[in-house]
């Protein structure tokens, strides 16, 4: 038996140059959003049982239609509920022998512009910081879970050095946060070879070369690291082809970004692979402390052998109706 992630994230990278993200949204969007997961073995596989982050999560700001769900070989089982965090997830069991296994998602999704704010009016971090600190704090509640180390994101003494460049005495909160995932966007290399889903956040931060979940791992672990709460969100951008180019079908990928708690019931988007605050660009499926909280295919299996994965994620925008 075998616990495997089946769907990393990235996994359409490529030593070409990917589709650069388009302009930041200011207007509602509408897109229309294909994920196909195709996974095939050396050997058969026996039965299977696997669990997905695959369906959006629904929100005041993003409301989905037309979900479709389509597993090759049939599931046996397949059951829809909500993980801890409130994420939608499917779990499903094959019961019928297997060499190949096909995941589909198909939806339509609305998304409206987050209100807007003066990154230099939220209160200085240290306030945050010390109501997250307090006892019974109604209003950190729910932030509390997303201000300790998680799996992926172990305490590490650099990460509280490098965001202390950002987070001078007195900084509002959304100033410094983004201060830093803009420093992380200049000074670290996107690169797709340059780590798996197993490199440590350590030698991230040591060799400044990663991808999106990387990144986003950074800036939450640099937060944590001085007492805020940062949550990890995974998703899809909206990605435009360079100048006179197609639009390629199946060239868009899984992207990953994060929340920083700035007080109350404000939760600031921050994509730290491109610098820039949450827009009508990026849809939500799910979010947790960490990667592991919320991969979006994983297995449990008998048999099978070697496995070869192909992800193909195409976002298309719709006319809003």
């Amino acid at each position: 038996m075998r616990d495997v992630t089946l769907d990393p994230m990235d996994t359409n990278a490529s030593a070409e140059p990917a589709p650069s993200p388009a302009p930041a949204a200011n207007l509602p969007m509408r897109y229309r959003i294909r994920h196909i997961t195709t996974c095939t073995y050396t050997a058969e596989i026996q039965h299977a049982q696997h669990t997905l982050h695959l369906n959006p999560r629904a929100l005041p700001r993003q409301t989905f239609t037309k979900n479709e769900i389509t597993i090759e070989p049939r599931a046996a089982r397949l059951v829809e509920h909500t993980d801890y965090f409130g994420n939608p997830i499917t779990y499903l069991a094959l019961e019928t022998p297997h060499k190949k296994v096909l995941v589909q998602v198909d939806f339509e999704v609305e998304v409206t512009p987050a209100p807007s704010i003066a990154l230099d009016q939220t209160p200085a971090w240290e306030t945050i910081r010390d109501t997250i600190k307090a006892p019974y704090d109604n209003l950190a509640k729910d932030s509390n879970l997303f201000a300790f180390a998680s799996t992926m994101i172990p305490p590490l003494p650099g990460l509280a050095e490098y965001a202390q460049v950002s987070f001078t005495p007195g900084r509002p909160i959304a100033g410094a946060a983004f201060d830093l995932i803009s420093r992380i966007h200049r000074e670290f290399t996107f690169d797709p070879v340059a780590t798996t889903i197993a490199t440590p956040l350590a030698d991230v931060l040591a060799n400044k070369h990663g991808v999106c979940q990387d990144f986003a791992h950074l800036a939450i672990g640099c937060l944590r690291g001085l007492g805020l709460a940062a949550r990890y969100v995974s998703g899809y951008l909206r990605t435009i082809p360079p100048a006179g180019k197609p639009r390629l079908i199946g060239a868009d990928a899984s992207h990953a970004w994060l929340s920083v708690w700035c007080g109350g019931d404000l939760w600031l988007d921050l994509d730290p692979t491109n610098g820039t605050l949450g827009s009508t660009d990026m849809v939500t499926l799910a979010w947790g402390r960490d990667y592991d909280d919320v991969s979006p295919m994983r297995g449990v299996l008998i048999g099978g052998g070697d496995q070869t994965l192909k992800v193909a994620v195409d976002v298309e925008p719709l006319p809003l109706s």
